[in-house]
């Protein structure tokens, strides 16, 4: 899950290139419009959402690659380039007539941060004069298409997570499949992912990057993620595909292309690796009725931290992921569990940039010692783990938790994540496996619901931050001062909110209750107005929401 190609360019879209003391192409150049992108910007139409993110440099120490290994990095992200393309359509559309119809710098500038004219840290608000609101299905659906249409419509692989549905001269809906629509993307992606396995010493790297190639061509992708699973030992790594389905919130079945360009971090990796032992007995030992948590998600599985250099698609449009648990594929969840990736280097810049200073304006004086990185690693760790636990498959036997919450899957998987995250932090902490002083978490964790709120309510990471904020008010895991609008966070209270909102969700997941789960993110998944005056708050101190990347095979010197 979601815990991303060029960041802004005109005249071109993918790699962004920035290396200043070296001689590159025209078309290669580091633009200056990246220092577009600061708190101190204001545009005729944006006003100050050019203050939203903040520019930073992907980079890893290159030092501990071999040529080869450098020149299989090189291909890896010609590959992950192909997957812009194919969100930009999945995303909005035509991405060139958009693109070739704005003049100006800025705006152009925004609309490549947020892949199409709505603001994705805005609840996906227009922010071009005309533009209509962004359609529920994306571009994956007709836009005159209905609910009760596609339901009653037989068609091939109409809820496939690959494929389209397109209405054809006559009106009727038909299906596409991705491989077909994207067959010349899929195929230099292929190609260029089959070249890399062939300069790999790592066997398997090498077969996971063929077998990938050939799901990219087949739209089958179940074989390539268990070798992914395989691999252990690899220092180079890359996620590419179509993986998450958050963009279609019409029914959330539809997948989007994305890619991550990973550089294994050797020495944090050997300290992750310890928690892996724990997983069934943390599962064992969730907060929810036996009924709930009586599967056995495959515990073959492992933990690591990463340097991510490179972004595209889907995990490059608005909020940036800093931690990856995939893959989705409820079956391979069942047979051979997940693997937990920490996007280390992305994690800090969120951490030094956004989440201190947020710290600094709303965390009580007294409790700001205990927002620290450590706690905040453990505790975007523990989310992506906490995916892998749980129940996927309702308990009346009426198929996958993903299938009977549609739509509303996303936000509640997210959100029972984020607080099992919590949860799992708490049990290990009082085994005495995790150290530090569990203020450093509980505070942390607070101070990430303020960043990770920005991001709006509009997505299912945003809808799951609220619930969790509104739920912990409601139990008194806080208290506002309302003198000095200081939060501070009371230690057993949010225990208990912990435990109580973990065993609601669970039970709504393994029940399958579409009803309740609409009535849980309806009535709790909401910015209150007190809220949105404490971010309001932030962003007039000039505090960014997110980060935007120079990144590209310039920038590591490559």
């Amino acid at each position: 899950m979601k815990f991303l190609s060029i960041i802004f360019g005109f005249t071109f879209f993918i790699g962004f290139l920035s290396c200043k003391n070296q001689t590159t192409p025209e078309s290669a150049k580091a633009p200056d419009y990246l220092d577009l992108f600061n708190p101190d910007s204001i545009h005729p139409l944006l006003g100050k959402k050019l203050g939203t993110y903040v520019p930073f440099t992907l980079t890893t120490d290159m030092s501990m690659l071999s040529d080869s290994e450098k020149t299989i990095l090189k291909l890896l992200i010609e590959a992950a380039k192909q997957m812009d393309e194919c969100f930009w359509y999945e995303a909005y559309g035509n991405k060139n007539r958009l693109l070739d119809s704005i003049k100006d710098p800025g705006l152009k500038a925004y609309v490549l941060a947020n892949y199409g004219p709505w603001d994705r840290l805005d609840g996906n608000k227009p922010f071009i004069p005309g533009t209509k609101a962004k359609p529920e299905g994306a571009n994956f659906y007709p836009e005159d298409m209905t609910k009760a249409e596609f339901e009653g419509v037989k068609i091939d692989d109409k809820k496939g997570m690959y494929s389209f549905v397109r209405r054809n001269a006559e009106g009727q809906l038909y299906t596409v499949p991705y491989h077909e629509q994207f067959k010349k993307e899929h195929e230099q992606a292929a190609v260029l992912l089959y070249q890399a396995a062939g300069l790999s010493a790592n066997k398997g790297l090498s077969n996971y990057l063929k077998l990938r190639a050939t799901a990219l061509r087949t739209d089958d992708y179940q074989a390539s993620d268990i070798a992914w699973l395989d691999m252990k030992d690899n220092k180079i790594d890359i996620v590419i595909g179509p993986i998450e389905t958050y963009e279609d919130q019409l029914f959330g079945y539809k997948a989007t292309h994305e890619a991550y360009v990973l550089v294994k971090d050797l020495e944090w990796s050997k300290r992750l690796a310890h928690y892996a032992q724990f997983l069934p007995d943390l599962q064992a030992n969730l907060p929810v009725g036996a009924a709930y948590k009586k599967e056995t998600p495959g515990f073959d599985t492992d933990l690591n931290a990463y340097d991510v250099v490179y972004y595209a698609g889907d995990a490059n449009a608005g909020g940036k992921t800093i931690a990856i648990n995939l893959p989705n594929d409820e079956e391979v969840q069942l047979k051979k569990g997940t693997r937990r990736l920490q996007l280390k280097n992305a994690m800090k810049a969120k951490f030094d940039k956004i989440l201190l200073p947020i710290s600094n304006e709303l965390i009580d004086p007294s409790q700001r010692k205990h927002v620290t990185f450590d706690a905040f690693f453990a505790t975007t760790m523990f989310h992506e783990v906490a995916h892998g636990l749980g129940i996927k498959n309702t308990i009346a036997g009426s198929g996958t938790v993903r299938e009977a919450l549609l739509e509303q899957h996303s936000a509640l998987e997210e959100g029972k994540a984020d607080i099992l995250g919590l949860f799992m932090i708490k049990y290990l902490h009082d085994k005495g496996e995790l150290e530090g002083d569990m203020m450093d978490y509980y505070t942390t964790f607070m101070a990430s619901i303020f960043r990770s709120v920005r991001f709006g309510a509009s997505d299912a990471h945003g809808k799951a931050n609220m619930v969790r904020f509104n739920f912990f008010e409601n139990y008194k895991a806080f208290e506002k001062d309302e003198n000095t609008g200081f939060y501070k966070i009371n230690p057993v209270q949010m225990e208990k909110a912990t435990e109580a909102l973990s065993d609601l969700i669970l039970t709504i997941q393994g029940n399958g209750d579409l009803k309740a789960a609409e009535k849980l993110i309806k009535e709790q998944g909401i910015i209150s107005l007190d809220l949105q005056s404490d971010l309001d708050k932030l962003a007039k101190k000039g505090i960014p929401v997110d980060v935007v990347f120079r990144q590209g095979i310039e920038v590591l010197g490559l």
